[in-house]
């Protein structure tokens, strides 16, 4: 994800990469090559402390567990941040660095780049303009598999001559290096590192219908899935939160997320018009089939009548609007048949400049990050600042910690930041190490 937040930002007419930091020399050669007038660094501290004055914005696009003390080093120095999702690998680091945001008065952006496309804008906008009444239930999920349920591994591996092992273990704490298990790409199904399947994909499938009906964090959080092993995090979720009520919401409401193989199980709430027949099989987290439900394997040409892979669906009081992941058009049902918005989605896109839809990924990609530079430069706001970003990954991080605890539900307290179950507040922080 570095290579291609390198790329993206770069694209900028107005941005000059002056520095590269990467604890893997691969790594930091192939982005070198792009950049050969940067200077490379294999320490990030090191490099903001030689080369403060030279620097207006920092990139963060490391593991999640590194995502809160690198930008927040550069924060303090009064830099504008742009970091990956989710913002923050706990809780604890989300408020700090939402509020060292707003005291600075740094630019900052969360990396969620389709928060920018087309699609997620037109959902956002139709939802506000009451297209299927007030929402009381939203159902969100990923088939995808960030999960580890196997046993911690044994024994040690020589650590590649490339790595930094010790600065890629950074604050969190440094194992023996094991081939396979930690870099390049597994960390995420780790819990002293990642944030499981739904750290990763559900800050994407999240962010539309959390910024739609304009949420606070939730009340109360269940995971249902299997035993904690202290290692990594399961590898199904079926996380339910209970939301106070907003102006676009009923009093209050439900929010369910699915992930793991054969996600979603079938729900009468993700029923498609003419897509009971010829199901694939659904299972549950114990691998137990519940129901039946169509699957497109390629969402990007998915079926009127097949759920897409990965995506949220919006229950309303006037039907319902299923949001695929990603670029396709949301779609409106109402009894079991679907009903044609392109009336209401012509006068949003006009009301709000949105155009044509575009179904090109290089093109949208980059959207996101432009914006984060403009507005470094004075010429717009970004629209996922930690302002907005800490509150999401609050919410992601609460799911997390959850699933130690399946089963049992969660009562969180916005105001003091803690868990009326004192027992999950250790899990809020965690103690950084010395590197």
């Amino acid at each position: 994800m570095g290579g291609e937040d390198l790329k993206a930002i770069s694209s900028h007419a107005d941005v000059d990469v002056v520095a590269l930091c990467d604890v893997d020399a691969l790594n930091l050669s192939a982005a070198h090559k792009l950049h050969p007038r940067a200077r490379v660094f294999f320490d990030y501290r090191v490099m903001l402390d030689e080369l403060g004055d030279e620097i207006d914005a920092v990139i963060v696009s490391t593991p999640d567990h590194t995502h809160a003390p690198a930008a927040m080093l550069a924060m303090q120095m009064n830099k504008s941040v742009y970091c990956q999702k989710p913002l923050t690998h706990y809780v604890s680091e989300s408020r700090v660095m939402k509020q060292l945001a707003a005291e600075k008065g740094l630019v900052t952006q969360m990396g969620i780049q389709v928060h920018s496309f087309y699609d997620y804008k037109l959902a956002t906008l139709l939802i506000q303009s009451g297209i299927i009444g007030k929402v009381h239930t939203v159902h969100a999920w990923s088939p995808k598999n960030h999960g580890y349920d196997g046993p911690p591994p044994e024994g040690e591996d020589p650590i590649p001559t490339q790595l930094d092992w010790n600065l890629w273990a950074g604050t969190s704490p440094k194992p023996p290096y094991k081939e396979g298990v930690y870099h390049p790409g597994v960390w995420r199904k780790l819990m002293d590192y990642g944030c499981g399947t739904l750290g990763d994909m559900g800050v994407h499938i999240f962010d539309t219908p959390y910024n739609a009906l304009q949420l606070d964090v939730p009340r109360t959080i269940t995971n249902e899935c299997r035993p904690t092993n202290g290692f990594g995090f399961p590898e199904h979720n079926t996380v339910t939160y209970e939301f106070p009520g907003t102006e676009y919401t009923t009093r209050s409401l439900k929010w369910i997320w699915y992930d793991g193989p054969g996600a979603p199980p079938m729900h009468e709430d993700l029923a498609l018009p003419g897509g009971m027949d010829t199901q694939a099989e659904r299972k549950n987290a114990n691998g137990k089939t519940v129901g039946t439900g169509k699957v497109s394997l390629d969402p990007m040409v998915a079926g009127e009548n097949e759920l897409p892979d990965q995506g949220a669906m919006f229950v309303g009081r006037k039907g319902r609007l299923l949001l695929p992941h990603f670029m396709q058009l949301p779609r409106k049902i109402v009894k079991g048949k679907y009903v044609d918005i392109s009336k209401e989605i012509a006068e949003v896109s006009k009301a709000h400049g949105l155009g044509e839809p575009i179904r090109n990924y290089d093109t949208e990609g980059p959207k996101h990050y432009h914006q984060f530079v403009d507005a470094c430069l004075g010429k717009g706001e970004c629209s996922a600042p930690f302002e907005y970003a800490s509150r999401l990954t609050e919410t992601i991080l609460l799911g997390t910690i959850a699933g130690r605890f399946p089963g049992e539900t969660l009562h969180w307290d916005a105001d003091t930041a803690k868990f009326e179950e004192e027992k999950a507040n250790q899990y809020l922080t965690g103690e950084y190490r010395k590197f």
